[in-house]
């Protein structure tokens, strides 16, 4: 997951400020309140399309959103909007030195989503808290998830493919 760099959230313009007070970058549609409709935010279109010819991916010329259903206590909705069947992008590359040449890992796919909210736990642990707190500030913070094929080999491999990611996210303005 690469979270985006924009002022406000993937599907609505709640701000996305770090640091914020828990709770108090929230509103009815990241909370997922009935009746809210979500619009997707323009900036992280473009953030991720950014992203994926950065990858070598090939852009789609037509992707949608999916609800994803399942339970996460940090998850106000019990849904995430995420894509599935039709990703914003596909088939891309990344490559990584390999002795005296480079080794290509391949990524399948590129796709938009949105972050879950924050827990926080009274104690060291979550096994010895004695009860936990939510912030709901990061639900609906922008990402892109980028899924790689199964071609890292070693650990080393696997360190240089996400140093390189990482600075190819930072150098293209997609993430700080």
């Amino acid at each position: 997951h690469v979270e985006l760099s924009t002022a406000s959230k993937m599907f609505c313009a709640c701000p996305t400020r770090f640091g914020a007070p828990p709770n108090s970058q929230v509103c009815p549609v990241c909370l997922g309140l009935p009746g809210v409709l979500p619009v997707p935010n323009r900036r992280a279109v473009e953030l991720a399309v950014r992203a994926a010819l950065a990858l070598n991916c090939k852009v789609a010329a037509y992707s949608k959103f999916d609800r994803k259903n399942y339970f996460y206590p940090d998850m106000p909705k019990n849904y995430q909007i995420s894509q599935y069947d039709l990703p914003l992008a596909t088939d891309g590359y990344l490559e990584v030195p390999e002795g005296d040449g480079v080794r290509r890992i391949r990524i399948r796919r590129l796709h938009l989503e949105e972050d879950t909210g924050k827990s926080l736990h009274a104690a060291d642990d979550i096994v010895t808290a004695r009860y936990s707190l939510l912030d709901f500030n990061r639900a609906g913070i922008p990402l892109v998830e980028i899924v790689s094929e199964p071609d890292i080999a070693t650990p080393e491999q696997a360190r240089l493919y996400l140093e390189k990611l990482k600075a190819i996210m930072q150098y293209c303005g997609v993430s700080d």
